[in-house]
Formats: structure tokens, C-alpha cells, sequence
């Protein structure tokens, strides 16, 4: 079972190649209508990830894969999104983007075969993507609320984790949604005391509350904004992963006091809009 941490020790992982999710099929024709910025380069993707899953082997991290299924689309290469790993068990979300939402069953079915609990899942009217929740401690719960997580959504997870305070917040429109901001877009916690930013694009009550929380603001370098800079994995212990391509953030992380390991993600990262938190559901966490 997983702490409600974003930042103690990784201990296990799941995430989905670009073959299971389908980038060297005739899903891949797709690429467009899911918001790419260019066709999917299969080979490129797969060494890319690839190299992502050598990097959290090397950190320590097991790391379990799904397998393929007609169901999923190009976007299942993002398995952050679909679940939530509590300690109360995996909660199944409903994704607010359409074609992911077939996703949640996939996860359940994964979660069946390996012995992990349900604690509940999402149901319609209400869309959740675990892009959008930010585990502030392992008693806070911060979920932004936007184009993918809707307000019945966000009431439905706090039914699901009693004794968690679950706190909204409002999301920027951004460049509409066709290419949607997630919460984890605009910050990822590196350590219990810091979290890296995209400060302009945070609503100011969620500065705010950061702030009132004691935590430390290191912001991206502004020229990476669009090569998901702000979408960094801690590891634990002081260890986060990003993505290599954006050098300043990754320089000014390092100035911090961190230590960087870095994945080439270009093509499968950047083009599909998912950084290494979003091509990771972690699973355990000490």
C-alpha cells in the first residue's frame, strides 16, 4: 500500500509502453484529434520510454507494466491520469477527456490481477484525472477543477477518503481545451517542504494556500514552459527525474540542492503533452 505522499521513497510503479497503449498501430492515425503536436514516432517513443523505466529501476523503483488492449488510446501512455493510488487502496477515476475514459477498466482489471484494493471509483455526472490532485500531506488532498475534473467529481473523492481534507482549486483556461492544463502542469512537490511552479498560471488563492502551508517556491524557467518543465517526478530522498530537454529548470533544481536524473522526452513526452509524472502511476511509496 502507498503512503498519501507525492514525495516519500518510489517504491513501485506502473506505466504503459507506447506499444500497449498502441503508437505502432492504426490508433496512431489519431494523434491529431488527441492533441499531438506531430505524428507518433513509434521507435523514438519506445526508447525514450525505455530509458525512463532503466531510470526508476536505477532509483530503486519496480516497475510493472499493462498490457495491451484495444481499449486504450494513444493517451494511455500517461498512466498517471486514470487512478489514484491511496492508502486506502486504488481509487478508479473518470477521466474528463472521452477517449480515456475506458482506461479506469483497464486499471481496475490491473489492480484485481495484482491483489490491489478498490476504495471506490468515480461515476458520471462526475470526471476526475489524477493530473489535476496534488497530495499537500498524506491528510490534504488538493484537486484543481477545470475541463478534466468537474465539481461532482471532486465531491465524489472526498465521499471515497474519509479523513482527508479535499480543498478545490480553480484552474486557468489556458489555451482552452483542446489542450488542457492539469494542476500538475503548473506545480510538482519535490520534497515536503518545496514544490516547483508556473507561478503566472497558478490561481492566486492556491499561492496562497501554499504560502500559508510554509512551502518554498522554486519557479521554472519561463522559456521551458512549453516543453513541460514544471513536470518533475520526486523519487524520494532527495532525487527527483524530469525530462533532459529543459536544461535552465533542471540547472535551477539542481542549484536547490536536488539531484536530477534525467529521460529524453521529446517525442514521448512533449508531443503528447506528459511529463514523467504523467507517464507514471506510482503505486507504492514508503
Amino acid at each position: 500500500m502507498t503512503k498519501n505522499s507525492m514525495v516519500s521513497p518510489l517504491r513501485k510503479v506502473l506505466v504503459c509502453t507506447p506499444q500497449a497503449a498502441g503508437w505502432n498501430s492504426p490508433k496512431a492515425s489519431k494523434w491529431m484529434h488527441l492533441g499531438f503536436v506531430h505524428a507518433a514516432n513509434f521507435s523514438v517513443a519506445q526508447a525514450q520510454h525505455d530509458e525512463l523505466c532503466r531510470q526508476l529501476r536505477e532509483a530503486g523503483t519496480e516497475v510493472v507494466s499493462l498490457p495491451n488492449s484495444d481499449t486504450l488510446s494513444l493517451d494511455a501512455v500517461y498512466t498517471h491520469d486514470s487512478s489514484l493510488s491511496t492508502n486506502r487502496g486504488m481509487v478508479i477515476l473518470n477521466p474528463g477527456k472521452s477517449n480515456r475514459v475506458p482506461e479506469g477498466a483497464v486499471h481496475r482489471k490491473f489492480a484485481e490481477q495484482f491483489g490491489v484494493p478498490i476504495a471506490g471509483e468515480i461515476k458520471p455526472p462526475g470526471t476526475t484525472e489524477a493530473g489535476d490532485m496534488v497530495w499537500l500531506d498524506d491528510r490534504t488532498l488538493l484537486i484543481g477543477r477545470g475541463f478534466r475534473t468537474n465539481s461532482e467529481g471532486i465531491a465524489q473523492m472526498q465521499e471515497l477518503l474519509p479523513g482527508v481534507e479535499v480543498i478545490s482549486a480553480h484552474l486557468p483556461y489556458g489555451v482552452g481545451p483542446s489542450a488542457c492544463l492539469h494542476l500538475m502542469s503548473l506545480m510538482s512537490l519535490l520534497d515536503d517542504k518545496t514544490i516547483l511552479v508556473d507561478l503566472p498560471w497558478l490561481a492566486v488563492e492556491t499561492v496562497q494556500l501554499l504560502q500559508a502551508r510554509g512551502y518554498s517556491l522554486v519557479e521554472i524557467d519561463y522559456s521551458e514552459r512549453d516543453s513541460l518543465a514544471c513536470n518533475v517526478l520526486a523519487l524520494g530522498n532527495n532525487r527527483l527525474l524530469a525530462i533532459e530537454e529543459n536544461l535552465r529548470t533542471n540547472q535551477k533544481l539542481r542549484e536547490a540542492g536536488f539531484d536530477v536524473r534525467t529521460f529524453p522526452g521529446s517525442e514521448l513526452g512533449i508531443n503528447g503533452g506528459g511529463g514523467p509524472t504523467c507517464l507514471t502511476r506510482p503505486l507504492v511509496r514508503e
